[in-house]
């Protein structure tokens, strides 16, 4: 029996190696690995504390100019995807500082982005012809192929924002395109705000084309946010998972904001105890008020203002607080959503 046995596993090892040669591979070696029980992240739990990051972003603010570097990024790399510019498996991050007086220049490219403020005012982004000049909290959107740059000229201080973009999963796609800007900066047609008062507030022009899947709206100010956080509160218990939980849409369709990115907000109640959660999308969390701990598998982490760290797909985590604390996270859930694969349990 034994001899047969290695027979025919001898037979199996010349088989794959001539029909290796044919650029062919058996499925039945691999099957279990491509259509998982469940699923099996490579992406691994990880912490970033602001206050240890930052000395690290103004020395970069002392080494390069915004103009030199296009982009003055240090990106926040999963230390499963070393090299890779990766902060989940389909999501990029990075955090950059804007000093004042300084221009980043004016380009445009496939990937969409977010822009999460988390110090300093004054600075402003612009985007298609409008600028929003940024307040700790405010989360600003660049659509994918669409102009943008960012100024500091009006700042006193510098000002340092969380970028997000989906640029593994444009890569992955080989999709990817960039063109600069003839000028440093691109002409303001609009006054500031003007998307926000034209489509804010339910309604809309009578004459009103929309950008396909995008939400015409760039800037949300966080203390609207925050008012709709505290309004939600006072409606009734939080969820046993996400406390007070609510995500930035397209308010012309209602959906997520962007087509590749959802993005989301929640307030934890003092003394919140959270169920155990999971989900299929990797996520990015920000802490903005208040501290907490969140239970990611095998790891805690404990945050507070401006801290960051990432979930896995899957992975189960539960957050904690002894005082309120508002949390920012974003995903590439619109995505899984849109392709059937979307999956959560609480616990």
């Amino acid at each position: 029996m034994s001899q047969a046995a290695d027979a025919i596993r001898e037979r199996r090892r010349e088989y794959y190696t001539r029909i290796s040669q044919q650029h062919l591979s058996p499925l039945w070696e691999v099957l279990s690995v491509l259509v998982p029980k469940q699923p099996q992240p490579t992406c691994v739990p990880a912490f970033w504390k602001y206050d240890d990051l930052r000395p690290s972003l103004m020395e970069a603010g002392e080494l390069i100019t915004a103009h030199e570097a296009t982009r003055r990024v240090l990106i926040l790399e999963n230390p499963a995807y070393r090299g890779q510019s990766r902060v989940t498996n389909t999501l990029y991050a990075g955090l950059q500082l804007l000093k004042p007086g300084e221009v980043a220049p004016a380009h445009r490219h496939t990937q969409s982005a977010l822009r999460f403020v988390l110090e300093g005012r004054g600075a402003f982004t612009a985007v298609d012809g409008e600028r929003h000049y940024m307040s700790p909290g405010d989360l600003v959107l660049t659509p994918s192929w669409t102009w943008h740059d960012h100024g500091g000229t009006e700042s006193q201080e510098p000002v340092v924002w969380l970028d997000g973009l989906d640029i593994p999963l444009v890569q992955m796609l080989d999709a990817g395109f960039a063109e600069d800007l003839p000028t440093e900066q691109q002409p303001i047609a609009r006054p500031e705000g003007d998307s926000l008062m034209r489509y804010g507030a339910n309604m809309l022009p009578v004459d009103y084309h929309s950008r396909p899947h995008t939400s015409p709206v760039f800037a949300y100010p966080y203390e609207r946010t925050r008012e709709a956080l505290y309004n939600l509160s006072r409606s009734g218990d939080p969820h046993p998972c996400h406390g007070y939980k609510m995500r930035y849409i397209n308010p012309v369709t209602g959906g997520h904001a962007m087509p590749t990115i959802a993005t989301f907000m929640q307030l934890l109640p003092k003394d919140f105890r959270g169920r155990p959660y999971r989900s299929t999308d990797a996520t990015v969390f920000v802490g903005f008020e208040g501290y907490g701990r969140t239970v990611v598998g095998d790891r805690t982490f404990e945050w507070g203002p401006r801290d960051i760290f990432v979930v896995p797909s899957w992975t189960a985590c539960r957050h904690e607080t002894q005082e309120e604390a508002v949390l920012f996270s974003f995903s590439d859930r619109v995505v899984q959503e849109q392709l059937g694969l979307w999956r959560e349990s609480c616990e």
